[in-house]
């Protein structure tokens, strides 16, 4: 007689074995479903980005099928790392492990956030307290985290980088760096950071993109160094939200760029560039087209956060801009698309 609300599963869309795969050498995201597809969708622009003779082709076809492979078992795998990492590894910092306080994050910040959950408060309010990078891309900066609490940070990923745990690529564009999840610092850090400071704050920026309802986030930490990635070409983020916060080291260089909104037109004409400063978070919509200029020199680490909101995602996936295919995750926030469950029904006989 009593019915149990019904759980949400978190979910991806299935366009992500299919949509977006990017190929470095030719500054691609392809759409990939078999070589005919390939070749006649693609045929020509591979052609004028140096994909000329057969071998080349053969090579990108390969590289294409393992990537598809790869995100097919990436959900599974990633649990498997996340549990021998739980077993096994000794943080160097276990203080991060720890509930979020107030005292890792900047006085800027806090008070940026205390505003937003004031009574009255509003956008104009809101952007007195905030750097305004652009009003026209609606793109902003505010200091986040403390110097002190980057440097621990970067400790304990430096501490991780070095010992013998396996590690998932951060995205499928960057190849160095760390999953936050897989860390074991999703719960104490990124959750408790968007649920308590960063949605009040998108709220009242991006009430448009879901700001008030984000649920659910994908967070890494990615690396830049010599020898390693240096930049990163242009695209859009797979969230509604997204925020960039540079943890250092010593670099030059790097700067990020940002266009226009991947739907419009001539969204890369007079990009604007953003320099990196240690501490700080740059606060803008997932769908900004956007990438990273050429390290010069040192390296370079930053946390990106993207934040989802499944009642907009729900509707139209960001990725392949239609209606999502939904594919059930095991565990974890899958893409932030979700799906209720069936409730279940408690059945009284009468006797």
């Amino acid at each position: 007689m009593a019915t149990a609300a019904a759980p949400r599963r978190f979910c991806r869309c299935a366009c992500f074995c299919s949509e977006n795969l990017y190929v470095a050498r030719y500054g691609l995201h392809l759409r990939f479903r078999d070589e005919r597809q390939l070749r006649q969708d693609y045929g020509s622009i591979l052609r004028s980005r140096g994909c000329v003779n057969p071998e080349d082709f053969q090579q990108l076809l390969v590289e294409l099928e393992q990537e598809v492979v790869r995100r097919r078992r990436l959900g599974q795998e990633s649990a498997a790392r996340k549990a021998l990492i739980a077993s096994s590894y000794c943080p160097a910092r276990p203080d991060l492990y720890s509930t979020l306080q107030d005292a890792a994050l900047a006085p800027e910040f806090l008070a940026a956030v205390k505003y937003s959950t004031s009574p009255g408060a509003d956008l104009l309010g809101l952007l007195q307290r905030l750097e305004i990078v652009s009003e026209e891309k609606r793109i902003y900066r505010v200091p986040v985290f403390t110097v002190s609490f980057c440097q621990a940070l970067l400790e304990e990923l430096e501490h991780f980088e070095q010992s013998d745990m396996p590690r998932g690529r951060p995205n499928t564009m960057n190849n160095y760096g760390v999953l936050l999840h897989e860390l074991g610092l999703d719960e104490p850090l990124v959750t408790p950071l968007r649920e308590r400071f960063l949605q009040p704050l998108m709220g009242l920026l991006y009430p448009d993109c879901g700001g008030a309802g984000l649920d659910s986030h994908r967070a890494f930490v990615v690396k830049y160094a010599p020898g390693q990635d240096r930049e990163l070409g242009c695209h859009y983020d797979n969230a509604e939200l997204t925020l960039n916060v540079a943890l250092g080291k010593a670099f030059t260089g790097g700067a990020l760029y940002f266009g226009g909104l991947f739907q419009t037109p001539a969204a890369l004409t007079q990009p604007l560039e953003v320099e990196h400063v240690v501490g700080h978070g740059v606060l803008h919509r997932g769908g900004q087209l956007h990438g990273a200029r050429a390290l010069g020199t040192g390296e370079r680490w930053n946390l990106v956060i993207w934040l989802r909101a499944s009642a907009v995602r729900n509707h139209l996936c960001p990725m392949c801009c239609r209606k999502p295919d939904l594919v059930d995750e095991a565990e974890g926030f899958g893409d932030g698309f979700t799906r209720e469950e069936l409730p279940s029904v408690d059945v009284c006989t009468l006797t």
